[in-house]
């Protein structure tokens, strides 16, 4: 068989070449003799580059590696060398996807690599605030100060995403009962009244008439499948189509742009974005970094396409020579408010507190209208869970009710 296999060598180079070996375990063991340090061994086969087949390293998740840099930065405020706390957080590590990248890591820093250039090489793996903020860290000679900045700013966006998520769950669980009782009335109780129905000669409601249809088309198998089942296969393709798609720069941005403009929610996420923007940039200058390659660097931290693409244009604005604030001003992407409070902070050389003044404004704005989204959402979707029970309950006893009253 033959292997792919990234290792380091004894003078702290990281090679990636192919090996023949009967099988992984063999191959990782010669090469430990050879003395090698393995960091990656997967099997050469076929690979494809098609935009539609996303393949790739996994992304170190969000929290872990929150939890890394917690660990970081205590180390280096008790006077550990950064290659002794390297090798500390190793020993310790457990987590199987992040354990080969922090040993490269460590190898990488042991050849005289600085810690910012090395997680600049991960590219997406990592966020792409983390390496800046570690050069700038290592510039000024404080890299346990940017380091604990930036774990205040991934904890703050953490915490708010986590809110999100939170006060969408309820209606997303209304939503997904909805569907599956109108699933499983439509397939399974239906059918066991429609014989009952087609032999009553009275004359049959156009609700059920109508519930009956769809359940007979759903149950008929003109190509091997019911038509429910290729229903629901189209809609899992469609979903995967469109995730697929949103992975392209193209999609990604016509999506988000969508996004933005679906009524109650598309507020929340411009607020949440710029919030992320002002944010970023904000740990980036108080790192010492200057505003242009900050600007650069936190235009493309910003989750949401559509709202990345509105303020590129503000980068060569502020390389031409604009004032920032008036930058952002002609774009129209910020408040009125945010505008004057940027101002202040660029005039009296204080941006990043001002920056970071306007990220907790924006936070806050979040979690007023998630709120009142979710006082608003609940109420309306017991209403529709309700309306869509009384269709099905009408639907199923209005002809019995019928058929009693002929008979009497």
């Amino acid at each position: 068989m033959e292997f792919v296999c990234r290792v380091g060598t004894a003078e702290g180079k990281i090679l990636e070449r192919p090996f023949e070996a009967t099988d992984e375990t063999a191959l990782r063991q010669d090469l430990e003799r050879r003395g090698f340090h393995v960091f990656e061994v997967r099997r050469k086969g076929l690979e494809l580059n098609l935009p539609f087949i996303g393949k790739g390293p996994k992304k170190i998740p969000a929290n872990k590696f929150l939890i890394f840099n917690q660990e970081l930065a205590a180390l280096l405020k008790a006077g550990l060398p950064l290659l002794q706390a390297l090798d500390l957080m190793l020993e310790r590590m457990e987590d199987a996807a992040f354990r080969p990248v922090l040993a490269e890591v460590r190898e990488r820093v042991r050849s005289g690599e600085d810690l910012s250039e090395i997680f600049a090489g991960y590219g997406d793996r990592f966020p792409r605030l983390y390496a800046p903020t570690l050069k700038a860290g290592e510039r000024s000679g404080e890299l346990e100060a940017v380091i604990r900045r930036f774990i205040r700013y991934q904890t703050l966006v953490l915490e708010a995403r986590r809110r999100t998520v939170s006060a969408l769950v309820y209606p997303a669980v209304l939503v997904g009962l909805s569907i599956v009782m109108i699933l499983v009335v439509t397939f399974y109780v239906v059918p066991k009244f429609s014989t009952f129905f087609e032999s009553m000669d009275t004359e049959l409601p156009w609700v059920t008439r109508a519930l009956l249809g769809a359940s007979g088309f759903a149950a008929e198998k003109p190509f091997l499948l019911p038509n429910g089942t290729w229903m629901v296969l189209a809609v899992v393709a469609g979903f995967w189509a469109i995730r697929r798609w949103s992975r392209l720069p193209s999609g990604a941005e016509a999506i988000d742009r969508w996004k933005l403009r679906l009524p109650l929610v598309g507020q929340v996420l411009r607020l949440f974005s710029l919030s992320e923007f002002c944010r970023s940039l904000a740990t980036l200058l108080s790192g010492g970094m200057p505003l242009v390659p900050a600007l650069e660097i936190s235009v493309s931290a910003v989750g949401n396409a559509s709202v990345r693409s509105g303020l590129e244009p503000n980068i060569q604005k502020v390389r031409e020579g604009e004032p920032f604030y008036a930058a952002l001003e002609a774009s129209g992407v910020f408040p009125a408010m945010a505008i004057d409070m940027i101002k202040v902070g660029e005039s009296t050389g204080s941006l990043d507190e001002m920056l970071t003044n306007v990220s907790d404004l924006f936070d806050q704005r979040v979690e007023t209208r998630l709120q009142r989204i979710l006082t608003l959402i609940e109420p309306l979707m017991l209403v529709f869970l309700g309306v869509i029970i009384a269709i099905l309950l009408i639907s199923i006893y209005l002809p019995l009710f019928g058929a009693m009253g002929s008979v009497t």
